[in-house]
C-alpha cells in the first residue's frame, strides 16, 4: 500500500503534468537549500539530498575530508569514524557523510515549500513552452476569454492563455466570450510569466493548414498547394498542382458543389477564396491567377527597371473584373505569382501600339513579319471609333499580335543599349545632381555673408602678398568672396592653388581681425526685408579644382573629361597630349613646418569619372634664409573608363629628369 507521500507526490505530477525525475529533483534541490540556510553551511561544500518515495524520509549528506585530528567539525571527520562508513578510506579522503537533523522532515517542509512551489512553476513554464513550441505554425482551437480594443485573449488548456493581436483578427469579425474558434500558432516566446503564445486568424499560412485539413488529396501529397496570397476577410488566391495523372488538383480542393471550399470559407468570416491550377509558363500562371474566362495576351518583361513585370490585355468589357474592387484582383495575382502585373483593355492596348509606332518608326524594323499588321489594326481601329461593334477572332488576332510584336520590340530595343550609355547616363545625371547641390551650398554661404563684406576690397585684410596673389589670380576681389569661400568649409580654400594650411590660418585670422561675422540663416532669414540686396550672378561660376602646394594636381586623360562633361552623346574632340610638361620652377611654395596631409575634394562628383593615386616623391625647396627644407612631393595618376572597350586605363606619369615629364605608359 503506498503512504501518503507517495501519494501527494504523485497528485503534484499529474496537477502539474511534469515527470516524476522534475518534480523529485525540484524537491531534492528544496531539502538543501533550507539545510544550507539553517545550518549555516558554505556555499562550496558539497551537499546532496535523498528523499524515499515509500516512506518520505528525506536524508541530508555533507561531504567531509577523513583526518586523525578533526580541527573543523563541519568540514572534517576522524579517520575511526570514517571507516566505519567506508572501511577502506585513506586518510584526507572526501566522503559524503549522514547529517540529518533531528525532525529535519517538520523543519524542511516549512522551510523548503516557496522553494518546491517556485522549482515547480518553472518546471511547468518550461514544459508548457516545449509543448507549444512544436505546435507553432500549426492551428489549434482556443476558448475566447475576453475582448478588448488590443486584442482577444483566449485560454487553451489548463493555465495556458494565447493573445492575438488587433492585427491578427480578420477585418469585420466579431468575436464572443466563450466562443471556441481555431487559431493559427504564429509565435511562441518566453516571458517573465511563463510562455507568451501568439496567435493569428488573418496569416496566409492558416488557409494553407485549413485546406490541409479538409481536403485529403492535399494531406496524402496528390495535390500540392504551391503559392497562397490572401487579404483577410475579403478574398485569396491559392495556386495548387498535382503530380498524378488524370487528378483535377482544382475539383479536389473545391469539392463536389464546392463543398469542402464552402466550409473553408465559413471558418474564415465569409471570405472568398480562388483555387487555380498552377503552370511552370509564367504566362499561363499569370493568366490563371486572374481568374478571367479570357486574357488576350501576357507579355513578360523580366528586366524592367521596375522589377519583373507582365503585360496583360483583356477585353473591353472584361478589364474591371480583371483589375477588381480597388485593384483588390490584379494585386492578388501580383501575389500569387510575384510578377508585376499591368492590365491594359484591347482598345486602350491598340491605340498605345500605334502610337508607339509612329513616335518611333525604327520599331519596324524590329517588328519583321508583324510590320504588315499595323496598317490593318489602324483600319480596324477607325472603324470601331464610329461603331462600338464587338472585335471579330480575326480582328481580336491582329490586335494581340501587333501589340505583342510592339511589346517585345521595345524590350529588345532597350536591352541592346550598350551598358557604357547606361553608364555615362548614371554619371552625367549624379553630375547634375552633384552640381545642384553645389549650387544650393554656394546660395546658402552667400546669404551668411554680410552685405558690407562685398563692398570692401581685398586688400582690406592686409594679407602677404604671396596669399594675397593667389586669391586674386583665383577670382576673389573682395572679402565678401573669401568668406563666400569659408562659409563652404576650409576644403574651398585649400583647393586654391597655393594656399595651405598655414595660409589658410592668416586667411582665417585677418577675416577675425576685420571685424566681419557670418550672419546666422535664422538672422539672415529675419532680416531680409530690411537687408540691401547683394548683387551677385544668379549660378555662381563653377571653382577650378586646384591643390595645396604640397599635392600636384593629377593630369586627367581628355577622354574622360571630355565624356563627363559633355556626355557621351558629345562628338569627339582631338585633344593633344603633350609628352612632356614642363614643372615651373618660379611658383611660390609654403614653407609648413609640421607635416600634416591636406584632404583636396572638388565640388563635382569627379570620383565618377577618374580616381587619384598619390605616390610620394621628394623634393628640394629653398626658403628666404638659404637653408634647404625637404618636402614631400605628390606625383599623380589617372585611371580612365573607356565606355567603347569596357576597360580601364591607368595613365601614369614617368618623370625621366628632375623637372621634366614624359611619356604616359597605360596600364591595363
Amino acid at each position: 500500500m503506498k503512504s501518503e507521500f507517495s501519494l501527494a507526490f504523485n497528485q503534484i505530477c499529474a496537477e502539474y503534468s511534469l515527470p516524476r525525475e522534475v518534480v523529485l529533483d525540484a524537491v531534492r534541490a528544496a531539502l538543501v537549500t533550507a539545510y544550507r540556510r539553517d545550518w549555516k553551511v558554505g556555499a562550496t561544500q558539497n551537499v546532496t539530498a535523498d528523499i524515499s518515495l515509500e516512506t518520505g524520509l528525506a536524508r541530508i549528506f555533507l561531504e567531509k575530508a577523513a583526518v586523525e585530528e578533526v580541527e573543523d567539525p563541519i568540514t572534517q571527520i576522524a579517520l575511526k569514524e570514517a571507516r566505519r562508513i567506508k572501511p577502506n578510506v585513506a586518510k584526507d579522503e572526501l566522503l559524503m557523510v549522514d547529517v540529518t537533523p533531528r525532525d529535519f522532515g517538520r523543519i524542511a517542509a516549512q522551510t523548503a515549500k516557496q522553494v518546491i512551489t517556485q522549482r515547480l512553476r518553472e518546471a511547468e513554464r518550461e514544459s508548457q513552452f516545449n509543448r507549444f513550441s512544436r505546435q507553432e505554425n500549426e492551428i489549434i482551437i482556443g476558448t475566447i476569454q475576453s475582448v478588448s480594443p488590443h486584442g482577444v485573449t483566449l485560454h487553451l488548456d489548463r493555465t495556458e492563455e494565447a493573445h492575438m493581436p488587433r492585427r491578427e483578427q480578420i477585418p469585420g469579425e466579431r468575436y464572443m466570450i466563450h466562443q471556441k474558434i481555431r487559431v493559427y500558432v504564429l509565435e511562441v516566446k518566453r516571458s517573465s510569466r511563463g510562455p507568451e503564445i501568439i496567435v493569428s486568424r488573418s496569416h496566409p499560412l492558416m488557409l494553407r493548414r485549413l485546406l490541409e485539413l479538409e481536403v485529403p488529396e492535399i494531406r496524402s501529397g496528390q495535390v500540392e498547394i504551391n503559392a497562397v496570397a490572401r487579404e483577410a476577410g475579403m478574398r485569396a488566391k491559392v495556386a495548387v498542382s498535382t503530380r498524378q495523372p488524370g487528378l483535377d488538383p482544382v475539383g479536389a480542393c473545391v469539392g463536389m458543389r464546392g463543398i469542402r471550399i464552402q466550409t473553408i470559407s465559413n471558418e474564415l468570416h465569409e471570405e472568398r477564396i480562388d483555387v487555380i491550377e498552377w503552370n511552370k509558363d509564367p504566362k499561363i500562371y499569370i493568366a490563371n491567377a486572374l481568374s478571367m474566362n479570357q486574357v488576350l495576351s501576357v507579355v513578360l518583361d523580366e528586366n524592367n527597371p521596375g522589377g519583373r513585370t507582365a503585360s496583360v490585355v483583356v477585353m473591353d468589357d472584361q478589364l474591371s473584373l480583371a483589375i477588381g474592387r480597388s485593384g483588390q484582383n490584379a494585386r492578388l495575382a501580383a501575389k500569387l505569382t510575384g510578377w508585376r502585373i499591368d492590365i491594359q483593355g484591347a482598345t486602350e492596348a491598340a491605340l498605345w501600339a500605334l502610337e508607339q509606332v509612329n513616335t518611333t518608326p525604327e520599331l519596324l524594323d524590329l517588328l519583321k513579319a508583324n510590320a504588315a499588321l499595323v496598317p490593318r489594326l489602324a483600319a480596324i481601329m477607325r472603324t470601331h471609333e464610329g461603331e462600338h461593334y464587338p472585335y471579330t477572332d480575326e480582328e481580336r488576332r491582329i490586335l494581340k499580335s501587333t501589340v505583342e510584336a510592339v511589346r517585345e520590340a521595345l524590350i529588345t530595343r532597350r536591352d541592346a543599349e550598350r551598358p557604357a550609355t547606361r553608364q555615362a547616363r548614371a554619371r552625367r545625371t549624379a553630375q547634375e545632381k552633384a552640381d545642384a547641390e553645389r549650387r544650393e551650398a554656394q546660395q546658402a554661404a552667400r546669404a551668411r555673408v554680410p552685405a558690407a563684406a562685398y563692398e570692401q576690397p581685398l586688400a582690406t585684410l592686409k594679407l602677404s602678398d604671396k596669399v594675397h596673389s593667389h586669391l586674386a589670380s583665383s577670382g576673389l576681389s573682395s572679402v565678401g568672396d573669401v568668406m563666400e569661400r569659408m562659409a563652404l568649409g576650409d576644403e574651398a580654400l585649400l583647393m586654391i592653388e597655393g594656399v595651405g594650411v598655414k595660409a589658410l590660418r592668416e586667411i582665417k585670422d585677418a577675416i577675425e581681425a576685420s571685424g566681419l561675422q557670418f550672419v546666422e540663416p535664422a538672422v539672415a532669414a529675419a532680416g531680409a526685408g530690411a537687408a540691401v540686396p547683394v548683387s551677385a550672378p544668379e549660378e555662381a561660376p563653377e571653382v577650378a579644382p586646384a591643390v595645396a602646394p604640397e599635392v600636384e594636381q593629377p593630369v586627367v586623360a581628355a577622354e574622360a573629361v571630355a565624356e563627363s562633361v559633355a556626355g557621351p552623346e558629345a562628338e569627339a574632340v582631338p585633344v593633344a597630349l603633350e609628352a612632356e610638361v614642363e614643372v615651373a620652377e618660379e611658383t611660390p611654395v609654403d614653407t609648413v613646418t609640421q607635416a600634416e596631409d591636406v584632404a583636396v575634394e572638388t565640388f563635382g562628383e569627379v570620383a565618377e569619372v577618374f580616381a587619384e593615386i598619390f605616390e610620394d616623391e621628394e623634393f628640394l625647396d629653398e626658403d628666404e634664409g638659404g637653408r634647404r627644407d625637404k618636402r614631400k612631393k605628390k606625383k599623380g595618376r589617372a585611371m580612365v573608363f573607356d565606355d567603347k572597350t569596357g576597360e580601364t586605363f591607368v595613365m601614369r606619369k614617368r618623370r625621366r629628369h628632375k623637372d621634366m615629364w614624359e611619356d604616359f605608359d597605360e596600364e591595363f
